[in-house]
């Protein structure tokens, strides 16, 4: 019986070590260059999906990589630590800063000038690392290195209890989203911790597991893909609609069944193939931008600011295209030889060319809505997700050809080709022109120009959509949009507005005062996507302050006074989704007041920078470590009762300390965070 509960405990303490894992290991090594200089090389490994920051991230970003020195005899540091890893640059929507960062391979070294016949040098690299959905905290990697000078005859060999130590102090603890709470034996809260907070910091992973128990996470990469696929399908209805599509579907339907006459099944099987020939080529053409760029590059490059400045003034050439200001077309020489060759050739080749010729004759209405679909779903880094794009694109406009083959008689109830198609047109290229602002405005936040700050964004906006509404009106006409005529070859003056261009025109000019708002500080939320951070509002009235702390035992002590439960906010200033889930789902009316009618609101930043009184001491998984900073008393506390170490981290708990409800992660759901806060609710009330 003991044998067997000894194999039980051993497996049961290997799945707890293999949950154990840190998405970056780093190792540290010492290269001697000569007699009077060294350099200590740090060389993380970094798990696919996640990146490491360089360590010129500028004021107000995330961790940066720095070098801490705790002993320093005998040397002197020769210039400032280095990334010497490949290192790229975006930039940041969120930050609405360049930033620089590693992936893969993360290396950064220091140079030392030694000064001495011997020399010791310690202290520790401290980094931080996200992936699309958290953070961890920024994390420590301890070196200590002892050796002679130049005037030592020969080079003195760190003692095995040093190198033994060395090997120690340069391994990283492994701690990370989940801990088996059998592990919990090896670790020590900070003495601190015990003497002053007593049972706030006993752990409570278990009691987090039974709440978890039965509850099923959402893949995201399957919610991802059905929004690519809609956004494409989107497009593509918006396409069809266009002058150089719609005109096209009943010519093409009716050749093709004219053509088979005898054989109308022929003739749908044509304008089907017609139909699948047009998918086709479209999911080929987003395949084709992923494999020449993949799918990183294609993320990199949409949010690189030179890139994006390039891309507003392609937003703008098609808007000033849809607007009717010119006609872009691919070269006439290209339609042409691709539609004699269609002529000179039968079969399903013949009818391939055909769709292929649709594509390039119909390019100065859905090229500049392809252009706008791959940048955006480039930035998911989602390997297929361009084909995915192009799918519901290409679906969008290859269904009509067949349902109009299989049911002849629907043509004659669809809409006749006119100047409503050039009104779709028109109203493309307002949107066009708005969501080109949206490319400038990364660009203005890495250059730091501050010609786009927030107000300024929203200014434009609202002029734009009011501009649109005042086209439905028929207050403003472009060169594309058709006089009518009637019977007697005269032009009939438009003084009556269509039911349709009322209800168009009361949308936008509603849209548009809805943004009017936002000039003083406004949240806006259906436009936060698209404007820049509120911190480049430069008017901000109304601002509600709500109470919340920044000490763990400060704030629990204020929940005990006032018999109130607390929500905990393990957060960074360096955690992109944390500023997320603060402004798209915090804002909301009914989260607000729940957050602020019945709760103790206490925000940890595990990045905070401000040191302990004195370092602190503890032990974890067999090895000891330092506090030094807030940051790192917030992070162990969250691995040590939480079993958590990922931003953002959300847990509601008692006055106690003790879980209310499972914990909750990024999700930008605000109808799952409102479960989340009213099942804590309920369960403090039952207690």
């Amino acid at each position: 019986m003991r044998k067997l509960f000894f194999i039980w405990a051993m497996l049961l303490a290997q799945f707890a070590f293999a949950q154990f894992h840190m998405p970056v290991q780093f190792s540290v090594k010492q290269n001697r260059i000569s007699n009077t200089e060294l350099e200590i090389v740090f060389t993380g490994k970094v798990d696919a999906g996640w990146h490491v920051y360089s360590t010129d991230i500028p004021d107000g970003g995330p961790t940066k990589a720095e070098l801490t020195l705790e002993k320093q005899e005998g040397v002197k540091t020769k210039g400032a630590l280095r990334a010497t890893g490949k290192v790229h640059r975006a930039v940041d929507d969120m930050f609405g800063m360049e930033l620089s960062y590693m992936e893969g391979t993360a290396s950064f070294s220091q140079k030392f000038t030694v000064t001495a016949s011997s020399y010791e040098v310690s202290g520790y690299l401290t980094y931080g690392a996200c992936n699309d959905e958290n953070c961890i905290p920024p994390t420590n990697v301890d070196f200590s290195f002892k050796g002679t000078g130049p005037s030592a005859k020969e080079e003195v060999k760190p003692a095995a209890e040093d190198s033994k130590k060395e090997a120690e102090l340069t391994r990283e603890p492994e701690p990370v989203d989940s801990i088996n709470s059998d592990t919990l034996s090896v670790i020590t809260q900070p003495t601190s911790a015990e003497n002053s907070a007593g049972v706030l910091w006993e752990p409570v992973i278990d009691e987090l597991k039974a709440f978890a128990q039965g509850t099923q996470a959402t893949g995201s990469s399957d919610k991802g893909w059905l929004m690519i696929f809609l956004m494409g399908l989107l497009g593509g209805l918006a396409a069809l609609l266009t002058p150089c599509v719609w005109p096209i579907i009943p010519m093409t339907v009716s050749f093709f069944l004219k053509r088979n006459k005898d054989d109308r099944s022929k003739g749908i099987r044509d304008a089907v193939t017609y139909g699948l020939s047009i998918i086709v080529i479209y999911m080929a053409l987003g395949l084709l931008v992923t494999l020449l760029f993949g799918a990183s590059a294609l993320n990199a490059l949409s949010t690189n600011a030179i890139f994006n400045i390039f891309f507003c003034l392609l937003l703008l050439l098609f808007a000033a295209s849809f607007l009717g200001g010119f006609e872009i077309t691919l070269p006439s020489s290209w339609s042409n030889a691709v539609d004699s060759k269609a002529t000179s050739t039968t079969g399903l080749l013949s009818i391939f060319l055909m769709a292929f010729t649709l594509s390039l004759v119909s390019f100065s209405c859905t090229g500049p809505i392809i252009g706008f679909l791959l940048v955006e779903v480039a930035s998911t880094g989602n390997i297929v997700g361009p084909a995915i794009g192009m799918f519901g694109f290409a679906l969008a406009l290859a269904l009509p050809f067949t349902l109009f083959a299989l049911f002849p008689s629907w043509l004659k109830a669809a809409p006749k080709s006119g100047n409503w198609m050039n009104c779709i047109k028109v109203t493309l290229g307002f949107l066009e022109l708005a969501f080109s602002l949206k490319f400038l405005s990364v660009a203005d936040l890495a250059y730091g120009w501050h010609i786009l700050d927030r107000e300024v964004f929203l200014s434009l906006w609202i002029i734009i959509f009011a501009l649109l509404g005042a086209y439905f009106i028929g207050w403003i006409r472009f060169p594309h949009d058709e006089d009518e005529y009637n019977e007697m070859g005269e032009v009939i003056q438009r003084s009556r507005t269509s039911v349709t261009r009322f209800f168009l025109a009361l949308v936008t000019f509603a849209f548009a005062l809805y943004m009017v708002p936002g000039l003083w500080g406004a949240p806006c939320k259906a436009v936060s996507a698209f404007a820049p951070p509120m911190k480049t509002q430069d008017f901000l009235l109304g601002q509600k302050e709500t109470l919340h702390f920044e000490d763990y035992e400060q704030g629990m002590a204020y929940a005990r006074e006032h018999h109130m439960p607390v929500f905990l906010d393990f957060t960074g200033y360096g955690c992109v989704n944390c500023r997320k889930m603060e402004a798209a789902v915090w804002t909301h009316a009914d989260v607000q007041q729940l957050m602020d009618d019945n709760f103790v609101l206490i925000s940890l930043f595990v990045d905070e920078k401000t040191p302990l009184p004195e370092p602190e001491t503890i032990e974890e998984n067999g090895e000891e470590r330092k506090l030094r900073t807030i940051g790192d008393k917030w992070s162990y506390l969250q691995r040590y009762k939480f079993g958590a170490n990922a931003q953002p981290f959300y847990v509601l708990v008692d006055n106690e300390g003790r879980p209310l409800a499972p914990s909750y992660s990024y999700d930008e759901d605000v109808t799952a965070f409102k479960q989340f806060l009213e099942t804590g609710i309920r369960n403090y009330h039952k207690k």
